[in-house]
């Protein structure tokens, strides 16, 4: 290859430092890589898409001026220009933290869903796959979800589908899965090629009305199809469920919490929607005690969740819940039935066996884990005259059996991240279902007056029939019958097509009684549309009914007890 003359010369080269799309292109790998839900650094994240597309014109540009190699040096190469490195790579890196924050690792606080978990429950429920209906293999779900709406690795989508069906990940799991979906060990799901999936019943409350306008749509990324960008979620997810990611200099990190305490909440909120900013954290406080994790624990004290409820940052302490049992010959054992959150249980028993190595707890004699399908059982045994007490305590305080969780609730609002008190993540979740319902009833209301209007043009036709039949028979063609129907009755393009489209039978008398009484209702229903849309009291009150709605069916009791008095000491 014929070797590139420098379009520099002598002193100069220093001062004319040039970036060129090359050099930009491969900037910038994604922190987070072992985050499992964030890992997959698409090729357009980041600078990477504006280089290529600089690169794509300057060799455009080049080839145009007929050069011999295509490329010509007059101080630019095609349109790319010379540019200081510290000034790109500090716009291109920008540009590529908020798609890692935007598009990426963070929830909307609205349905409280990451862009790879919408992708998926949405393509789900577009593949039919919704409660009650056959499962289908995870295999088929993820390329679906790959192919149409997110074009990358595989692995990632899976991971986060998975998880999603993970009773001891989610407080409630929105994917019904079958199969080997993993374990509080941390073994791994099996191939998706072997397990099946669809959506669990409380998910389906996350897309009731998508195909009603609820909600804004955007182009794919080949535009050749539109999705979601938010789903109408009647269910508040992102504080039942929580979520956590690492994006580029922020993470986020939200507990699950209780959906009948939450539920409650919530209509506090609604029915004091006036006062709803000057609502208390201690009213707040009498609904939502606090976390509630799937794996159930026990919190050590108050002052924690008070600090994450009033500011969305704050630190829970968590401790596994403990029996303490005598056996014969002045012998004890403790019985470990509830671990905290996110602990791996297979690595939690190691790591106690290696302290017994090391002699840090030299008053155990055994452990063995007794979990089977009932529930998990860590039997700890200890020696002859051992204090059962202190030696629970030097568990604790050696090993993962207590913990702390770091609340960082930080999510999408309006596009832009902000940390979350627990009344303002109320307030939106309320705010996006005014806006939801709101959209729903006008779409309702349009298709009502739609078919008003036909209704209106059929007994026309029904009052005038012997006419309208006259008409129809001295017309020429269906175009020409049209016109008569419209000039003579004053009926619009719409109803005469309708006039000419109706059936035969529907002249009989029973026929005829149905078109006027779907008319009727047609009309008493816009009427409670228009209605609706005038009285926003009315709209918080349907919110009122769904949230007591799924409090009925999905509500539960607490599986994490709080210790109100505790403070973690040992």
């Amino acid at each position: 290859m014929e070797e590139r003359p420098n379009q520099f010369h002598g002193d100069d080269q220093e001062e004319n430092l040039e970036i060129t799309a090359q050099s930009v292109a491969g900037l910038g790998e994604d922190p987070s890589a072992d985050n499992s839900e964030d890992n997959d650094v698409a090729a357009e994240d980041g600078a990477a898409e504006d280089g290529v597309a600089a690169a794509g014109a300057g060799m455009n540009g080049a080839a145009d001026d007929g050069s011999a190699n295509g490329i010509v040096l007059n101080g630019t190469i095609g349109n790319v220009r010379p540019q200081p490195i510290i000034d790109e790579m500090r716009a291109s890196y920008l540009d590529y933290a908020m798609s890692v924050i935007v598009a990426r690792a963070l929830p909307d606080a609205r349905d409280g869903l990451k862009p790879v978990h919408r992708r998926i429950l949405y393509a789900m429920s577009d593949m039919g796959l919704n409660p009650g209906t056959p499962y289908k293999k995870s295999a088929r779900i993820v390329g679906e979800v790959l192919g149409k709406y997110h074009p990358h690795g595989d692995t990632a989508v899976y991971d986060a589908m998975a998880r999603m069906a993970q009773d001891f990940s989610l407080r409630y799991p929105l994917v019904d899965g079958q199969g080997n979906f993993g374990s509080i060990d941390g073994d791994s799901p099996a191939a998706m090629r072997y397990t099946e999936a669809r959506l669990a019943r409380i998910a389906a409350t996350m897309l009731q009305d998508i195909d009603m306008d609820t909600v804004d749509w955007k182009n794919n990324f080949d535009d050749s199809l539109e999705e979601p960008q938010v789903l109408p979620a009647m269910l508040p997810n992102l504080l039942i469920n929580g979520t956590s990611g690492i994006a580029v200099g922020m993470a986020t990190n939200i507990p699950p919490h209780n959906l009948t305490e939450i539920c409650d909440a919530i209509t506090h909120v609604i029915d004091n929607w006036e006062r709803r900013e000057e609502i208390g954290l201690d009213e707040l406080m009498t609904f939502v005690k606090g976390p509630d994790f799937p794996t159930g624990g026990i919190i050590l004290g108050t002052e924690g969740i008070r600090q994450a409820f009033a500011t969305g940052r704050g630190k829970v302490l968590i401790r596994a819940k403990t029996e303490i049992e005598e056996m014969r010959g002045d012998r004890f054992r403790i019985l470990v039935s509830e671990i905290p959150y996110q602990v791996n249980k297979s690595q939690l028993i190691e790591r106690m066996a290696e302290l017994v190595r090391e002699g840090k707890l030299d008053q155990i004699s055994d452990i063995r884990d007794e979990s089977d399908r009932r529930g998990m059982r860590i039997v700890i045994e200890l020696k002859r005259g051992a204090a059962p007490k202190k030696v629970r305590n030097q568990i604790f305080k050696h090993t993962s059996l207590q913990t702390s969780f770091g609340v960082n609730t930080l999510a999408l609002v309006n596009g832009e991240p902000a940390t979350l008190g627990l009344r303002r993540a109320l307030i939106i979740h309320v705010d996006h279902r005014f806006e939801v319902i709101t959209r729903r009833t006008q779409f309702q209301l349009s298709k009502a007056r739609e078919r008003a209007h036909i209704l209106e043009g059929l007994r026309i036709a029904l009052e005038f029939l012997d006419e309208v039949i006259q008409l129809i028979r001295n017309s020429e063609s269906a175009d020409a019958a049209r016109t008569g129907l419209m000039e003579r009755f004053g009926l619009s393009q719409v109803q005469a097509q309708a006039i000419l489209d109706m059936q035969l039978r529907r002249l009989a008398a029973l026929e005829r009684q149905r078109i006027e009484d779907e008319y009727q209702e047609i009309m008493t229903r816009i009427a409670y549309y228009e209605e609706l849309l005038a009285n926003p009291h009315l709209i918080r009150g349907l919110i009122r009914e769904d949230i007591a709605m799924l409090r009925e069916r999905f509500g539960d009791e607490r599986r994490t007890r709080i210790a109100h008095d505790a403070n973690g000491s040992l």
